[in-house]
């Protein structure tokens, strides 16, 4: 199973905060069902806290772009925390 997707990452919009240890930059991607104006599908910007989220912070994206390819199927990954996973990961089966 793989799904690629050609993303653009606009650099002067990242903000130095947003760095971890001054040279990685963690992101969130979504993809969504519906193409827009400019024929893309996916969006991305800074990662937030749960803290930031659940006070509505304003996200900064910093790109956009498109799903390039796709087999239907994506496999939702564990996360990071130390728990053990109460059951195995559901795959997603994606519309597009």
């Amino acid at each position: 199973m793989s799904t690629l997707i050609n993303l653009s990452i606009d650099v002067t919009k990242v903000t130095k905060e947003a760095l971890a240890k001054g040279k990685f930059l963690n992101l969130t991607i979504s993809v969504n069902d519906e193409i827009n104006q400019y024929g893309q599908n996916c969006a991305a910007w800074e990662s937030q806290t749960k803290e930031e989220r659940e006070q509505k912070y304003e996200r900064n994206y910093v790109g956009n772009g498109k799903v390039v390819f796709t087999e239907g199927l994506v496999t939702v990954a564990p996360n990071d925390d130390k728990k053990p996973a109460a059951k195995k990961n559901p795959v997603v089966d994606l519309p597009f």
